[in-house]
């Protein structure tokens, strides 16, 4: 855990920085609404940047970390495929303008790298420490991926959310968007937006999501460097892969089973780490196997009234 140097955290949280500053303060400093090949685009962009630093990491600390980074970023990318389906939700529910669900997936990502930041950290002190809790991770991932497979895991209802609760009983709310404002003053009164209520949203299903990936890359690896930059590269790259796929991920019927899979493989790995260590090598082979199992199945067998749909 001290082999990186402080500098290079430095360099890397300025690299964050600066990509986010041009994404919301350049490209995407006007409201508007992105269409599919803008997201595809930036999809590449972070997608192209995520190997790029993988290929770093190679040449830098190795092939075995060099695996290890590629595989925790293709488990939080495809985990994160999972909420999109709740970011749908979110904007169905609180009729969100489309012209605005960029920004607020921008903040929203803000946020959640700080609260991963805070799990990440958490979570390797504890393997450190208490190296016995891989079990309690195994077993939590185990029955996460259970769950999902029968479609009831992190089910998430807007109206009984208690953050919104309390912020109707202390601030009032506009029903209107105010041109993407959080706040506006009205009659010398501050009012909160409905647009503060879908952030708010969108960061307490993140500390869901959380309880789900960040055991998922303990699994793989206890390094910090290879956990926290794959974590911050696959939420980067979040919300283009929202804007890309929401036309057409409930398409695919069968992804919400892969994705159960793979969490119900990196539980019985780490359970299993006792008697019997997989190799990332092999890890990184099956979970992209149950991945591109569920994708094609899913175009083979096209259907809809999987455990996400909404008719």
């Amino acid at each position: 855990m001290t082999s990186v140097s402080a500098w290079f955290w430095v360099g890397f949280g300025v690299f964050l920085a600066l990509m986010l500053a041009l994404d919301l303060g350049l490209f995407h400093r006007k409201a508007h609404t992105v269409g599919v090949k803008e997201a595809l685009v930036w999809s590449a962009v972070w997608i192209g940047s995520a190997l790029l630093f993988n290929a770093g990491i190679w040449r830098w600390k190795g092939g075995g970390q060099g695996v290890d980074f590629f595989t925790c970023y293709l488990v939080e990318l495809s985990l994160s495929v999972d909420n999109l389906f709740v970011f749908l939700l979110f904007f169905s529910y609180f009729r969100t303008p489309q012209r605005y669900q960029h920004r607020v997936l921008f903040w929203g990502v803000l946020g959640a790298m700080a609260m991963r930041g805070i799990f990440i950290a958490a979570g390797v002190t504890l393997m450190h420490r208490f190296h016995a809790i891989i079990y309690l991770f195994g077993a939590v991932l185990l029955f996460g991926g259970i769950k999902m497979a029968f479609g009831k895991d992190k089910e998430v209802h807007p109206e009984r959310n208690p953050v919104l609760r309390l912020l109707r009983r202390f601030v009032p709310v506009t029903k209107d968007y105010h041109d993407g404002l959080f706040f506006v003053k009205q009659d010398g009164l501050w009012m909160a937006t409905p647009l503060l209520m879908v952030l708010l949203m969108l960061e307490t299903a993140d500390v869901l999501f959380a309880v789900d990936s960040v055991p998922a890359v303990l699994a793989i690896t206890d390094n910090p460097l290879i956990i926290y930059t794959s974590n911050m590269f696959a939420i980067l790259g979040l919300r283009s892969m929202f804007f890309a796929l929401s036309g057409v991920i409930e398409s695919f019927a069968y992804l919400h089973y892969g994705l159960a899979a793979v969490l119900a493989f990196v539980g019985a790995k780490m359970m299993a780490s006792a008697v019997y260590r997989i190799p990332t090598g092999i890890s990184l082979l099956v979970i992209l196997g149950l991945l591109l199992a569920a994708v094609f199945g899913s175009v083979l067998r096209p259907g809809r009234g999987g455990p996400h749909s909404c008719s």
